[in-house]
């Protein structure tokens, strides 16, 4: 099972989702309404959160490894105008999408997920930000009363893409060894096992097919497991949904130990 998606689709879907992005600002009466799933953020807020850091991260693609200075700084202010807001957010993602395209996906790029599974690459680089753009889009979808799942492919590529990037770590879990699997319908499952060693992705087999090792060498042993759509697992990982939105098997307290989990400290 391969659900990695090549770069040119990567560059193809974030495209798309900027575009879904922008027909929800759009469609708002208002760009002052406040995003339910980022409450401290107008849809403004989160238009402009959108629109400087693709900029930001089009500097960051350029200037390879070297960590680049924001794009924000210095650039005119962020306009509040509904078309010229349109076009700024249109030509953010194209700037990014600009260096993308240049850089190519091996070149190394400096990014901030450290020790994880996701390698300092254009590619991983943007395999993260299509996942940025597409919870993002449903943030806005949402707000505008019109929330939309996750495109399948985008959704599928999106549950490792999380747990590798923004989970994976080498510094030790402080908890009992356990392993959390995610089973998206269609068979595609992914388990994340933490440990003394940190916490690390893999593909696994769908429930029911082969037994999986985990991380105490028994078969199927996961301490929780989550199902339902690709979709509902990626916005239950971004705290997009309710527990109750996904079936949760298993010690569901464990889920609070991940999200209190620091490996910085």
């Amino acid at each position: 099972m391969t659900t990695t998606l090549a770069f040119p689709a990567l560059l193809r879907l974030i495209d798309d989702r900027s575009t879904a992005f922008r027909a929800a600002i759009a469609s708002a009466p208002s760009l002052d309404v406040q995003v339910p799933t980022c409450p401290e953020w107008t849809l403004f807020d989160l238009a402009q959160h959108i629109g400087e850091g693709r900029r930001d991260w089009a500097a960051t693609v350029a200037a390879g490894p070297a960590p680049a200075k924001s794009a924000a700084e210095g650039a005119p202010a962020v306009p509040r105008e509904r078309e010229a807001l349109l076009a700024w957010l249109a030509e953010s993602t194209e700037q990014l999408l600009d260096a993308l395209r240049e850089a190519g996906p091996d070149r190394g790029c400096w990014t901030w997920w450290g020790e994880s599974q996701s390698p300092p690459t254009c590619g991983a680089v943007a395999r993260h930000q299509l996942q940025q753009f597409a919870v993002h889009t449903y943030d806005a979808q949402l707000t505008v009363g019109a929330p939309e799942p996750l495109p399948d492919e985008v959704a599928l590529d999106g549950v490792e893409e999380f747990l590798s990037t923004c989970v994976a770590t080498t510094s030790a879990w402080p908890h009992k060894p356990t392993a959390f699997d995610f089973h998206a319908t269609g068979g595609h499952s992914w388990r994340l096992t933490v440990d003394g060693d940190g916490a690390r992705c893999a593909r696994v087999p769908a429930p029911g097919t082969t037994a999986v090792a985990a991380a105490d060498g028994s078969p199927d042993a996961a301490g929780v497991s989550v199902h339902g759509t690709a979709s509902e697992l990626v916005l239950f990982v971004y705290d997009r949904i309710a527990a109750d939105s996904v079936r949760l098997d298993g010690d569901a307290g464990l889920f609070d130990l991940l999200r209190e989990w620091d490996p910085t400290q």
